[in-house]
């Protein structure tokens, strides 16, 4: 199994990487995405990857650190990802208006850049939508990635529906175990298996009793047994089929 989806870069895996990367192995877990938020940030999730032979990562700026975008931050993502063949993906990249943390006007200005340096060197995009979906679609019809992943995805069927139909992912977390998720469990209801792919979000958002706990890349396991009651399916069969969609998205 593959957690797709992780921040292994955290100042909150500092003190026990290794131990954490032993126990997903144990778990099942044989690899690992991590993933950045900012392009220091990428630096550090480069390294990491270079290191564990089972790491691998994703390189880009996230909508809450876009306030700080220049498009010359372009050269180093490209760079990072010609120089290491353990970048797999441009990512997490997106959109938030939850929070809100950057101006709006910079936050797409610095996905629509970043989407658009994916598909030129021809490379996946991993996307964060929060409370966003018109804009983000106005933006991916815009550039038209060839591969892109939903991440953590909390919408209602309706909505990332076009997505599906355009042949893209969408990647489910812990969050999908919590008494309140019914609307992310019937999208994981509608959404096709191999559409699908699994993830932590580590340290965030631990499944079920472990919630409020330090989430790890074991625990995507967690994940992937809720997806196989909710479409009647043996577990090994979930494993089987987002592991083969997370090994031809990333290129393993």
């Amino acid at each position: 199994m593959i957690d797709t989806h992780c921040h292994l870069a955290d100042k909150k895996f500092s003190p026990d990487l290794e131990p954490v990367l032993e126990r997903a192995q144990r778990a099942g877990v044989d690899r690992v995405v991590t993933i950045s938020d900012s392009v220091e940030e990428s630096r550090r999730c480069v390294q990491i990857a270079e290191k564990y032979p089972e790491v691998f990562c994703a390189v880009g700026v996230h909508p809450h650190a876009s306030k700080e975008w220049k498009s010359e931050g372009l050269d180093e993502l490209r760079s990072m990802v010609q120089q290491s063949k353990k970048v797999k993906a441009i990512g997490e990249i997106g959109l938030d208006y939850h929070y809100d943390f950057s101006p709006r006007e910079m936050q797409k200005r610095a996905f629509e850049d970043q989407l658009k340096l994916a598909k030129e060197i021809n490379i996946s995009a991993v996307v964060h939508n929060r409370e966003s979906i018109e804009d983000l679609y106005a933006i991916i019809d815009r550039v038209a990635p060839p591969k892109l992943v939903l991440h953590c995805c909390t919408e209602k069927w309706e909505d990332v529906r076009p997505l599906v139909e355009r042949g893209y992912l969408l990647s489910f977390t812990g969050i999908a175990t919590y008494d309140f998720a019914t609307v992310i469990r019937d999208t994981i209801q509608h959404c096709p298996l191999e559409q699908m792919m699994v993830e932590t979000d580590a340290p965030y958002l631990a499944p079920g009793l472990l919630r409020g706990k330090r989430n790890e890349p074991a625990y995507v396991v967690e994940v992937a047994k809720l997806i196989a009651t909710i479409k009647g399916v043996p577990l090994e069969e979930v494993e089987r089929v987002t592991t083969k969609n997370a090994v031809e998205f990333f290129r393993f």
